[in-house]
């Protein structure tokens, strides 16, 4: 029995750390979790799990996709200016907070391989956003993918440093 939990303790570890950020934005995982469920497992992704509750997302997250999710990170929510976040937590920017949560999410699954430079992609939001690959890294508007191809049971995700934002 001790062994059974050692080996669990160790897959949850080797789990856990494969989701960490990484500077190689071509990196394949795979967790048999949907989109919202994956988040919610990682401790660097607290703030969009906050957010997607407040705008009532998790259903439509967790529902069949296949959803493409450009994930920025709480680092990338921090660099936000002060008081941001807060506000559009708030029930009465509930729509504010869509409109910016639901360009982070593309229709269909798009992995890292399937990315070209220049490359414009539609956004649940309705705005698109651009595809930019240089010098080994993808960008998507001014965010830099840190972590690609995260696969989820409904789409994939892409973790990235930036919050970014539709056009108001």
């Amino acid at each position: 029995m001790k062994k059974l939990g050692v080996v669990f303790m160790m897959a949850i570890l080797v789990v856990a750390s494969s989701f960490s950020p990484k500077s190689n934005p071509i990196h394949e995982t795979r967790m048999d979790a949907d989109i919202v469920d994956l988040a919610i497992s990682q401790d660097f992704l607290t703030t969009l799990v906050a957010a997607v509750k407040a705008g009532d997302l998790v259903e439509t997250l967790k529902g069949d996709g296949p959803f493409t999710v450009f994930a920025p990170t709480n680092e990338a929510f921090a660099k936000l200016p002060a008081g941001t976040i807060e506000n559009l937590l708030k029930p009465e920017n509930k729509a504010q907070l869509v409109k910016i949560l639901t360009y982070h999410v593309v229709p269909g699954k798009i992995l890292s391989s399937d990315l070209k430079n220049g490359q414009m992609a539609k956004t649940a939001e309705g705005s698109s956003i651009k595809v930019t690959l240089m010098d080994g890294k993808a960008m998507i508007n001014n965010a830099t993918v840190t972590t690609a191809d995260i696969i989820a049971d409904n789409g994939v995700v892409h973790i990235i440093d930036t919050v970014i934002m539709p056009p108001m």
